[in-house]
Order: structure tokens, then sequence, then C-alpha cells
């Protein structure tokens, strides 16, 4: 697949011709969403062409209260197919042997991989997905300004991102038209600065 050639061809098509698009290529399709601002706008679209998809929570354990709220308020609302995926230790186990480290610490590394990338890699060795649908967007890091709406990972899943040319702007109608819940208090313990990539997506 070329894919200069294929965002070229995307860059001017809908949100959701995008999905529609991608989901004909599909075999496995996938939505991994963590509840943070805007995941609702991806998680409507993509449930809106296909009902049924498979969707995965990589739930870190530090979400705050309204961000659970949240999530239990657009599982409901979209009638979502939910896999869950916590780390292996618990928080309490966790905040007594590591606590949430700093940046700079040593042992921030160990923190990020037990409630962030061990649970993500467990739910995608899993799923199989050959397609994975992302709200990420131009402007949120240095890395996913490098990347365009269609990419492909270094497992070479197709990962496609329908709102990556999206504004907060556009994406604040988008949730307006649609009746669509959002949520701002949400919290990544790995990435505590928020142009920092999430470490999914590199």
């Amino acid at each position: 697949m070329d894919l200069q050639l294929v965002n070229k061809k995307l860059r001017n098509k809908t949100p959701e011709d995008i999905v529609k698009w991608a989901i004909n290529l599909a075999q496995k399709p996938l939505i991994t969403t963590n509840f943070r601002p805007y995941e609702v706008a991806i998680l409507h679209l993509v449930s809106s062409v296909k009902n049924d998809i498979d969707v995965v929570w990589c739930d870190t354990g530090y979400n705050t209260k309204q961000t659970y709220i949240h999530a239990e308020n657009v599982i409901d609302l979209l009638d979502l197919k939910i896999d869950l995926y916590v780390p292996k230790q618990t928080v309490a186990y966790r905040t007594q042997i590591l606590g949430i480290p700093d940046l700079d610490s040593p042992k921030h590394k160990e923190f990020t991989e037990q409630v962030k990338l061990e649970p993500f890699k467990r739910a995608m060795e899993y799923h199989k997905p050959d397609v994975w649908f992302t709200n990420l967007r131009i402007g949120q890091t240095t890395f996913r300004d490098g990347i365009d709406i269609v990419s492909v990972d270094k497992n070479g899943i197709l990962k496609v991102s329908p709102f990556y040319h999206f504004t907060d702007n556009e994406l604040d109608v988008y949730l307006e038209e649609y009746n669509l819940p959002n949520e701002f208090k949400y919290f990544d313990p790995t990435k505590v600065l928020g142009h920092r990539e999430c470490g999914l997506h590199v």
C-alpha cells in the first residue's frame, strides 16, 4: 500500500468516509480507548459504521472519578463492546513499591511498562487486529505531527485516524451535533506532561 497516495486521496474525505474505507479493508478491526478528552468522537464514529466492533479499554487504574463516570456513561450510551485490560499489579501494590515516579526517575520506565505497555501488548496479541482505529491528531505531539490519517505501526497494523486533521473546535462541533459528552479531568500517570507521547504509537 502506498501510504502517501492513500493519505492524499483521503485528505478531503469525511471521517465517516475514511472509516467506511478502512472497514472494507479490515478482517479484524479494533478501537483502543482510554476515555481521554474527545475519545467519544472516535468511539461514536466507528461504532456508528460497525456497531459490533471490539473496543479495547486499557485502564491504568489511575483515572479520575470523573473519567470513570464518563467511561460508564459512554459505554452505555453507545452500547460499546468493551474488552477491559488492566495491569497485572494492583494500584495498592504499585503505590507501595513505585508510587508514580518522576519522569527522570529510573523507575519511570518500569512503571510505564506495568500500567500501560504490558496491558496494551496483551490486548493486541489477543485481538490481532489488522486495522486499528485511533483518535490521534496533528498538533498533539511531535511524533503525531509526522504521521497522517493512515499509517502503519511497527507490527504492520494499519492505523487509521479519521479525525487526524480536526481541531478541538471542529471536534466540539461534532460532539454538539451528536449530543455527545466530553471529559477533561483525565489523568495519564505515565505522561505527566501533555505534549509527551503516550508510548503506544511509537
